[in-house]
């Protein structure tokens, strides 16, 4: 590539960021370091009606907490500022002008009601309204292209409102690429003349894309499939400006868990996952939950983010950051919809825990239960190192450890029945005297003294282990009897076995 590739994540702030989006943005990240490009944020922000307060401070948290941080945007290396499309906005009018000094666009004065009209005489007949070279020039459309010159301006100087459209071509072929889905052919009959620039003064997202993709260098326009349909207005929008367009690659959708349809913030709700990366509060009060308060790491969501529609061609599924920047290739992007797995998402994170540090997880763990406040974070740690294995998330180290802590107050009722038998009080005060006898409380001793005097009076394991792990834990769980043993000492230990006798 011989220009320095410049990608850009432009989302709305209308509210939270889906994950799709985040995969989106993150698609952008991966292809731009890989090439040793930019990666640019641009808040599309041209539709005021539907601008949600703290939406834009939202997404730059959520792509900072995922590690995909941009290169360029709102307060950050503004080479090319404003970042803000609302704050660009006296430029594109200009631009629209320019369109309709080449031919290329036009003035249309037609009111709601007029289009309206439009529409149902068209339904009535059995047929789709479309405001394109079809019927703009008929006369019953009341635009500059049927209006005299004079009629234009005085309709103008007037303060009629107006849209500027785009003047599609008639009876032309379109030949687009697309890097995932290759070559497309658009019939210019089909297209519909867009508006550019509404009424209130602002672009619509057509016109200010193209524009600030222009003017900000991007070589690459890596988004959504829901954009495919726009790709041929926007190539014939270069093409009218005269300038080279990016190329285009549009990223599969994310499907819901049944393969069936794009996944939605209802799916979540309903099979209980979030599909946001960090928490939101809506205006109304309404909370959404995310994924890093559920306790998902970072790096997990990354993770299984890049495999929502890319395939490395191998069978490795465990990827940092920097290894998904090194293979990551839109060539091996799907065109078909990813269907999301929430337990595959869950797998993913279950792997991450196990990398993380004890120390970190145990900070991570007191910090959620009241319980812990007064205990060493290094027991903890040595805690959550026994545990750990069999977690998803931190928030799952309670049920888990939570008699390291404290005395089991009860015994699982279908356990008793499996380890309690007659003669059962005796053994158990036998394994006290040996508990006692262990001067170098280890649990190396501990098991030599328990598993030696078992096996020397040929005793079933299971009649004293699986009352003294009840006596211990208060259930049949839990990991290595002796590890609790070493871990609670001896006296607790004792304490507890003289409680289940008891």
């Amino acid at each position: 590539m011989s220009k320095k590739v410049r990608v850009r994540f432009a989302p709305s702030p209308t509210g939270p960021l889906h994950i799709g989006g985040v995969r989106t943005a993150l698609f952008n990240y991966l292809f731009a370091k890989k090439h040793g490009g930019d990666f640019v944020l641009r808040i599309e922000d041209t539709d005021q009606n539907r601008y949600v307060e703290g939406a834009e401070d939202y997404i730059v948290e959520s792509l900072n907490w995922c590690g995909i941080s941009f290169d360029e945007g709102p307060n950050k290396n503004e080479k090319f500022g404003p970042y803000r499309q609302s704050e660009r906005k006296d430029l594109y009018k200009q631009y629209a002008d320019e369109l309709i000094a080449s031919g290329n666009a036009y003035y249309a004065f037609d009111t709601a009601e007029q289009l309206d009209a439009e529409r149902k005489g068209h339904e009535e007949k059995g047929k789709t309204f479309i405001y394109n070279w079809h019927n703009r020039e008929r006369g019953r459309l009341v635009n500059s292209l049927v209006l005299t010159e004079a009629e234009t301006k005085a309709k103008i100087e007037a303060g009629e409102d107006f849209v500027i459209r785009f003047k599609s071509p008639q009876d032309e072929t379109l030949h687009l690429t697309d890097i995932i889905r290759g070559n497309i052919k658009i019939d210019t009959n089909v297209l519909d003349d867009k508006v550019l620039f509404k009424s209130d003064g602002m672009p619509t997202y057509h016109l200010a894309n193209i524009v600030d993709d222009h003017l900000m260098e991007i070589t690459h326009v890596i988004r959504g499939e829901e954009w495919l349909p726009s790709l041929a207005l926007h190539k014939l929008l270069y093409d009218a400006f005269g300038w080279e367009a990016p190329e285009f690659a549009h990223l599969p959708l994310i499907l819901k868990p049944t393969g069936k349809g794009k996944l939605s913030k209802r799916d979540g709700d309903k099979m209980g996952f979030p599909v946001f990366p960090l928490e939101y509060t809506a205006p109304d009060g309404t909370v959404s939950r995310g994924y890093k308060e559920d306790g998902y790491f970072p790096e997990a969501v990354v993770n299984f983010l890049a495999f929502l529609g890319w395939n490395p061609g191998t069978e490795q599924e465990i990827f940092s950051l920097e290894q998904l920047v090194a293979d990551f290739d839109l060539a091996r992007v799907n065109k078909a919809g990813a269907r999301f797995d929430p337990d595959k998402t869950k797998w993913f994170n279950h792997h991450y825990m196990q990398q993380q540090l004890d120390l970190e997880l145990a900070e991570q763990f007191k910090a959620i239960r009241p319980e812990l406040s007064d205990i060493d974070v290094n027991y903890i740690a040595l805690v959550v190192g026994l545990i750990k294995e069999r977690a998803t998330f931190v928030n799952d180290f309670w049920d888990l450890s939570h008699f390291f802590f404290t005395a089991p107050t009860a015994y699982d009722e279908k356990a008793s029945k499996k380890a309690l038998k007659e003669g059962t009080a005796d053994v158990m005060t036998k394994v006290i005297e040996l508990v006692n006898a262990t001067d170098d409380f280890t649990v190396e001793n501990l098991q030599t003294n328990i598993k030696g005097w078992i096996t020397d009076n040929e005793i079933g394991f299971g009649k004293v282990m699986m009352p003294l792990r009840l006596a211990l834990v208060g259930a049949l769980q839990g990991p290595d009897v002796f590890d609790i043993m070493y871990m609670i000492g001896k006296t607790e230990t004792v304490s507890r076995i003289e409680n289940l006798i008891a």
